[in-house]
């Protein structure tokens, strides 16, 4: 089944020391899904900014390293200056099945959702290769995270996401983490603003060449996302008021 509406689709690639996966990823997008490609590099060691060139992807490269959070913020500005009707994020290390683009977009192009989630959880990630830690951890997160936001999702933390031009242009993710927990400050956004997020399965691969957050980033993320529930929290009762969750004036 091909595309049914004329929308224009931008994948942006959040890259950091991804040379040696980029290809492949890059190989399994299926081109006629896709209007355009952007890669963002934040300031690799590796040789990730002349593979992208050489693949002919639009490549922004930054001069220093801002961090995960701060590379999505400039993927999502560009991808919304060219003109984006949809954006999907897909890291470019290969952990994620780039091969689903289609089943990621096809509920914004229906209308039935304004987000749309690749959740490895609907999936085996154990069998993809998903350290035991991080499985036990993204399933308490979630849990605790489900419970204070009255959401039934069954994880909060995949890095495969597809966005409508609405969202990204009503949402202040501009305030939002430059790190990691960037993408559970989104998800406080989304339900604030009243946008709806739909989820389907995707397989995982974490192999050597895998990006992967350590044990300690992991530690420090986690309480990154615990600080998300508060603050969205008190934002709701009205205890206290913030940024990345005002309407953008």
């Amino acid at each position: 089944m091909g595309r049914t509406r004329d929308s224009k689709i931008v994948v942006v690639m959040p890259a950091y020391n991804a040379a040696s996966t980029l290809l492949k990823t890059y190989t399994d997008i299926p081109k006629e899904w896709v209007d355009e490609i952007v890669l963002v590099d934040d300031f690799s060691r590796d040789r990730t900014v002349e593979v992208a060139k050489s693949l002919n992807l639009k490549v922004i490269a930054h001069s220093y390293n801002i961090g995960y959070g701060g590379n999505q913020k400039t993927c999502y500005l560009e991808a919304l200056k060219d003109g984006a009707d949809i954006v999907v994020m897909l890291h470019p290390d290969y952990q994620y099945d780039p091969r689903i683009i289609p089943d990621l977009v096809k509920p914004l192009l229906e209308g039935e959702t304004d987000a749309v989630f690749a959740s490895r959880m609907l999936h085996k990630p154990l069998s993809g290769g998903m350290p035991i830690y991080k499985y036990i951890a993204n399933k308490t997160l979630t849990f605790i995270e489900n419970r204070a936001m009255g959401l039934s999702l069954s994880e909060y933390h995949t890095g495969y996401r597809a966005y409508g031009r609405r969202v990204l242009e009503s949402i202040p993710f501009l305030y939002n983490s430059n790190g990691f927990v960037f993408d559970n400050e989104i998800i406080a956004q989304l339900l604030h603003f009243g946008f709806r997020i739909k989820e389907i399965p995707v397989k995982t691969h974490y192999g050597v060449d895998s990006s992967s957050v350590g044990f300690l980033s992991s530690v420090r993320y986690g309480f990154g996302v615990l600080r998300t529930i508060i603050r969205y929290r008190l934002h709701k009762s009205g205890a206290r008021k913030y940024n990345f969750l005002e309407k953008k004036r």
